[in-house]
């Protein structure tokens, strides 16, 4: 599988997912949803929208 989410962006999606995860379970609604996608795609480092729109911000 080849990596397509940079260092900058991986770090990014990972906090960003974390506090709309956080915030979604205290506020009891279902955005954790959004949350979980961003924290996964963060750690596997591959988005499938960046595949379809030809994005790569991975260097190597």
């Amino acid at each position: 599988m080849t990596y397509n989410v940079g260092t900058i962006d991986r770090a990014i999606r990972i906090v960003i997912g974390l506090l709309i995860a956080v915030w979604s379970i205290n506020a009891g609604n279902f955005w954790w949803v959004l949350g979980v996608a961003l924290i996964a795609t963060g750690i596997f480092r591959v988005c499938g929208l960046y595949r379809l729109f030809g994005i790569n911000t991975c260097k190597t």
